[in-house]
């Protein structure tokens, strides 16, 4: 083999209102958001990571845009890891009016067993945020 892959680099959602969608990451997730590129797209931002939003429909109005063969909003599954502990998790996510559809439940993750709580996004996408035992 030529390489190896180190890390990733950025993810992209899909989304149908990245305004919106920026809000609900910053206010259930406590993530950053930043404007970048000459069109001023979106970006969340947490730790030394980042993803990007893209509109859906971005590809009709603008040829410059690349994305994945099916573009739809929804379709992630994304898992963020806190430090904060499994009740902390429900109780930050019930204040936020966000339903938790389960959890707390025990996973395995990259680095081996984790508590997590699932809830989704605007657009439907699920989101996992996971807990690592100290």
């Amino acid at each position: 083999m030529g390489f190896t892959v180190e890390r990733f680099d950025h993810v992209v959602i899909n989304c149908h209102d990245p305004i919106a969608t920026a809000d609900w990451y910053a206010r259930v997730l406590g993530m950053g958001v930043e404007r970048f590129g000459p069109a001023g797209r979106l970006a969340l931002t947490f730790g030394t990571q980042k993803i990007n939003l893209r509109p859906v429909g971005a590809l009709d109005t603008d040829p410059n845009w690349t994305t994945a063969a099916t573009e739809a909003a929804g379709t992630q599954d994304l898992c963020f890891v806190t430090t904060a502990t499994p009740t902390e998790v429900a109780e930050h996510l019930t204040a936020c009016g966000v339903d938790i559809v389960n959890g707390p439940v025990v996973k395995i993750g990259a680095l081996g067993e984790m508590i997590s709580h699932y809830c989704r996004d605007l657009d439907g996408n699920l989101i996992e945020i996971a807990v690592y035992p100290s």
